[in-house]
């Protein structure tokens, strides 16, 4: 077993994480980032990406990824292939951490960026067509399909919030429901009933999403009602699944304060946890604009803070630094 010490480690990647690495090495923090399952998070798994700024054309997920990453490796971050398997954040700094390896990590403060994975359906030709017809982000995808026939499956707030964001782009949009109820709220219900460019299919879950990746993608939905068990097809030309997100934040309950949807809570506007000195960024602490823009911003955010906390300072909601006491 070895044992990694810095003034600031790093769990999780992805914009937040390199973000924070990034900002904490130039602040001569010396950071250690220990990567996870899934280096870069959910972006190294996105095709496409329009809407990060600073990009004119379209550039690639895994890209993107990959050169924060050589960014944060190049002013100073250590990049550990481990996954955390264990947390000590009693007693205050500095905090420990237990990776897969038996490797042992201690930093003074403790940036949290394991964000959040989108729960899907497990409907055979899912995974195959991600990308290619099928995606769990309206925000990040809709774009692609202006002018095109949509639907949204799911029945909670995401679902409908996706379904009226996507009539921006189409002027087809379908949500489909397992029952004859949503779950939303009643403002939001409302909002998607009166919308004239949205259907609602009632009792009806997707069997599986049909297409070939390799030529045009997804061509339509094979669906079954639920109350008959009639078997139908529905024909779009992109499919969304909203049925959630899950926050990887297994390691920390018990040990942080976690919201109803699983999600670290910090300090309204800020980084900050209850923990002094332990940060969370990124999707694992936001559930409500899940981008990897915002994701990045949360990343410096954490940073500075981080800084200030090491150098005794705090700051008050003017920005005017004090000794903290």
């Amino acid at each position: 077993m070895t044992t990694h010490r810095s003034k600031m480690l790093i769990i999780g990647s992805g914009p937040a994480g390199y973000s924070a690495a990034i900002y904490g090495a130039r602040a001569m923090m010396e950071p250690i980032m220990v990567q996870g399952l899934q280096p870069g998070g959910q972006l190294t798994i996105t095709t496409d990406v329009e809407n990060y700024p600073g990009f004119r054309d379209v550039i690639q997920g895994p890209w993107l990824m990959e050169e924060m990453k050589t960014q944060a490796e190049h002013v100073g971050t250590r990049v550990m292939w481990d996954t955390i398997v264990e947390v000590d954040l009693e007693g205050g700094s500095p905090f420990r951490a237990v990776g897969d390896s038996g490797d042992e990590y201690i930093g003074d403060v403790l940036v949290i960026a394991t964000g959040a994975q989108a729960r899907w359906l497990g409907a055979p030709g899912e995974q195959e067509l991600g990308g290619k017809g099928v995606s769990a982000c309206a925000t990040c995808d809709g774009f692609f399909y202006r002018g095109k026939k949509v639907a949204v499956i799911g029945g909670g707030n995401t679902a409908v919030e996706e379904a009226l964001y996507l009539t921006n782009h189409s002027d087809d949009v379908t949500l489909i429901h397992r029952r004859d109820e949503l779950r939303a709220e009643k403002i939001l219900q409302e909002r998607l009933m009166k919308h004239p460019k949205i259907t609602v299919l009632w009792n009806k879950v997707v069997e599986s999403f049909e297409g070939d990746p390799l030529a045009g993608g997804l061509t339509h939905l094979a669906l079954r009602d639920t109350v008959t068990g009639e078997d139908s097809d529905f024909h779009c030309d992109g499919a969304f699944v909203a049925i959630g997100h899950a926050p990887a934040t297994e390691l920390f309950k018990g040990k942080l304060e976690l919201d109803d949807g699983g999600y670290l809570v910090v300090e309204p506007g800020t980084p900050k946890t209850a923990i002094p000195g332990v940060f969370a960024a990124g999707d694992v602490m936001d559930h409500t604009y899940r981008q990897a823009v915002t994701a990045a911003g949360t990343g410096c955010m954490a940073a500075l803070d981080a800084e200030r906390f090491l150098a005794g300072l705090e700051v008050d909601l003017h920005g005017h630094a004090e000794a903290a006491e």
